[in-house]
């Protein structure tokens, strides 16, 4: 057999004030065929599994490009037409291919193409005719089209948020593939539409139980796969909303019933799933009455890993006012005062503008006498069993005490990592200052004595009613009440 693999990949938040171009994915991940490292990525473990299988089972994987760009705004029109031809260009050099796999995120919108997974996959399909069979998986936190339903053969989502199961997920992809080129199974898939947008994290109830009961309906009675888009609320598109999708072994009367089933309740999650989001002062009141340590108090919505800057001062304004001061801050974007330190030096104390660069909705840039505790270049972070990289960052102290890594590359925080590597001790600090939305959950918790979600109004368009979608065609909640009644009107 001869499969060829690739992956292109961002998430886009069309509210943004970013903007993504080649050098956000040379800066976040890009590997030309044969390049792509040991370890996987998010969206391509798709490569570390198929070269197992490959080395296993004595089949021939050729490899395209595997790229990914930190989230952030509209992908820039050529930026995606040169990764999608590069791509295109190389399944056209390796064929015959018997099948393509891909790692794609699902939330990719460039200028001009609101459905760019779509737009890709069709293509793919237009080379390969109707015979070769297409897989490939998605981040939860996508849109699901019918164009993508239509031309991929095998669908697979990460089940969990955070997403500490792409490796799982890019292994299902492979494995389903194979078995599908050796006549073993006959893929079936059905979708259901929820109708609705929320945040859905599976690191607590309902959610956890509910996607531990759909996951043992995987590989039972001709089950084949159970997925959910969870849908990603910063994407202007037609598509925008959860659903789910079913694939069985040629059952289509099952696959439709389970994901009709599912469907309805996760349907009737709606307002119930997210954790308490607190002011930033209920927020603070909160930690400083508490005797846990360290606490962890999480701005969900100025999170790089949202699309916006993450270079919010707000709640370290907040924090700084209060006169907190054993802290530390994982962390601020602000390339610029990152170069301002290095120049300085490792000990030198200098004045210092960070922050709030990027928007009016970010806060005031914070000045302070600062002193550099620390300069590391191409600093990184862990996530599952993935490396995301940081940049050149700095640890700078400020005169409370308190301490800030500032950093080149856009991240959100994924894990304690991010500041041991920075010489911090995250363990023997009272607080810590991050911003996620929950991919952070499963590291921190590990060492957190308590979590504090924040609810920082910024950047990221955090309320369905009044985002002003353009492009939503379809009735969702919470924007309609009833969005099922809506339609049947």
């Amino acid at each position: 057999m001869r499969i060829f693999c690739a992956s292109i990949a961002t998430e886009t938040n069309t509210f943004s004030p970013l903007r993504t171009d080649f050098s956000d994915f040379k800066e976040s991940f890009y590997a030309p065929p044969g390049q792509h490292p040991v370890t996987p990525t998010l969206c391509s473990a798709v490569f570390t599994e198929a070269r197992v299988r490959a080395a296993k089972e004595g089949w021939d994987l050729i490899e395209g490009t595997a790229t990914w760009a930190e989230p952030g705004g509209l992908v820039n029109r050529e930026t995606y037409e040169q990764l999608r031809d590069e791509v295109l260009g190389q399944l056209r050099a390796a064929m015959p291919v018997d099948a393509v796999i891909l790692g794609l995120h699902g939330a990719m919108v460039a200028q001009g193409y609101l459905d760019c997974e779509g737009d890709l996959i069709s293509r793919i399909r237009a080379i390969v005719g109707p015979d070769v069979i297409i897989g490939t998986s998605f981040d939860p936190h996508s849109h699901l089209t019918e164009l993508r339903v239509s031309n991929a053969d095998i669908i697979v989502a990460f089940k969990e948020f955070p997403h500490t199961d792409f490796v799982e997920t890019g292994r299902a992809v492979v494995d389903l593939v194979l078995r599908t080129l050796r006549g073993e199974i006959k893929p079936i898939k059905a979708v259901f539409d929820c109708h609705m947008i929320e945040v859905l994290p599976t690191s607590r109830e309902p959610m956890r139980s509910f996607i531990d009961r759909a996951k043992a309906l995987e590989g039972t009675d001709g089950v084949l796969s159970v997925s959910f888009i969870h849908g990603f609320m910063a994407g202007d598109v037609p598509d925008l909303g959860a659903k789910v999708i079913v694939t069985t072994d040629n059952d289509p009367t099952k696959a439709h019933d389970i994901a009709q089933l599912l469907g309805q309740e996760l349907f009737g999650f709606r307002g119930v799933t997210r954790p308490s989001f607190l002011t930033p002062d209920a927020a603070l009141d909160q930690a400083l009455a508490s005797d846990a340590k360290p606490i962890v108090l999480t701005d969900v919505w100025d999170n790089p890993g949202g699309g916006v800057p993450g270079d919010s001062t707000i709640l370290l304004r907040a924090a700084m006012e209060r006169g907190l001061c054993d802290f530390a801050v994982g962390t601020i974007w602000d390339p610029m005062a990152v170069r301002i330190c290095i120049s300085a030096g490792e000990g030198a104390i200098l004045p210092l503008r960070f922050g709030g660069k990027t928007g009016a909705h970010a806060g005031a840039p914070i000045d302070a006498e600062v002193r550099v505790k620390k300069i590391r270049r191409e600093s990184w972070q862990y996530f599952g069993d993935s490396i995301v990289p940081l940049g050149d960052c700095a640890v700078i102290e400020l005169p409370g005490g308190g301490e800030v890594i500032l950093n080149s590359n856009r991240s959100q925080s994924f894990d304690p990592s991010l500041f041991s590597n920075m010489g911090i001790d995250p363990s023997s600090k009272k607080y810590l200052f991050i911003k996620s939305t929950n991919h952070f959950y499963d590291a921190f918790a590990k060492i957190a004595g308590e979590i504090i979600y924040v609810d920082v109004h910024g950047p990221y368009p955090s309320d369905p009613k009044t985002n002003g979608y353009r492009h939503l065609t379809r009735p969702l909640w919470p924007i309609v009440d009833d969005p099922f009644a809506a339609i049947a009107s």
